[in-house]
């Protein structure tokens, strides 16, 4: 099953990917570049929405369907972190701290 879903992760990555690039900005017209994209202001109001934009939105939310299941089969038991993977260090010898070898009285 996590093979299942891994293969359907890259997939809409992927998918995700290319349904990005093939949006046009705004103002992606050759007048935008003169000034010419009066219209369309950069945080103004837009029109409907496109097919592309509920495309991604579409993929986006498949992006992270896939990626919490993913992350539900990282956490199985059986599975431990790095930090656990490493023995434990044998404790050193204890240092205790010593006494200072000069006293106020002897440093005069």
């Amino acid at each position: 099953m996590e093979i299942l879903i891994t293969i359907v992760h890259y997939f809409v990555c992927l998918f995700l990917i290319i349904v990005i690039l093939l949006q046009a900005g705004k103002g992606a017209d050759i007048g935008a570049a003169f000034g010419a994209g009066g219209s369309q202001t950069l945080f103004g109001a837009r029109g409907a929405a496109t097919f592309l934009n509920k495309m991604t939105a579409v993929v986006a939310i498949l992006f992270l369907a896939t990626s919490l299941g993913l992350v539900s089969f990282s956490k199985s038991p059986s599975s431990r972190s790095v930090l656990e993977k490493i023995p434990a260090a044998a404790p050193g010898p204890q240092t205790l701290p010593t006494a200072p070898l000069t006293t106020p009285e002897t440093q005069k």
